[in-house]
């Protein structure tokens, strides 16, 4: 399975996301917008190429929609998504304050990948079992003027969970990073043997 993976759009209502994130997720299963979308135009063109749910991001108070809540837990395949706005960057946070707060945000879910956005910056890494995944903003990366940004995509496999983030160009869209974590439930599977 391959879920499209997007956050920060920053689209209003006259606005138009570049068409090569259109042309990316192109053949996925679903997409992932993990807040701040400004406009839920966008989600219906999203939802043209895959079904698709959206995390409320602090731009999107204004948004009524019910492909978007606060914070989801969503299973794909037997795999845990939870999804929210803002959370903290593994790279700046403790394990420690990374599961306190998966606790704290989604109701005691033990997920498998946390997909976050807010910061516009693009991040992948697996923490103690969990992918933590931030897809970067499409349009405002790093917070800096309009440009091309960056998206990801989240593969579910047999064996293992995959983040991989991809940079927009011109001709379309270049991977540069991706992280992985085994499958939970063959970990636990393995345990109980």
């Amino acid at each position: 399975m391959r879920i499209g993976l997007i956050s920060d759009s920053h689209i209003s209502r006259g606005g138009e996301l570049w068409p090569q994130v259109f042309d990316a997720f192109q053949g996925v299963d679903a997409i992932l917008h993990a807040g701040d979308l400004w406009s839920p135009v966008l989600l219906d063109e999203l939802a043209a190429i895959a079904p698709v749910w959206a995390a409320r991001g602090n731009g999107d108070m204004h948004v009524t929609d019910a492909r978007v809540e606060d914070t989801w837990v969503l299973d794909f395949q037997g795999v845990s998504v939870a999804m929210i706005h803002d959370f903290p960057s593994p790279e700046r946070a403790s394990p420690e304050v990374l599961a306190r707060r998966t606790e704290q945000r989604f109701g005691g879910a033990t997920p498998d990948v946390v997909l976050y956005g807010h910061t516009h910056i693009e991040e992948a890494a697996g923490v103690d079992g969990v992918l933590y995944v931030n897809p970067g903003s499409p349009t405002l990366p790093y917070n800096k003027s309009l440009r091309l940004g960056s998206i990801g995509f989240l593969h579910i496999e047999t064996d293992r969970v995959l983040a991989e983030l991809h940079q927009l160009a011109e001709a379309g869209s270049e991977p540069m990073h991706q992280a992985e974590v085994p499958r939970r439930s063959l970990e636990l599977a393995a345990g109980a043997a």
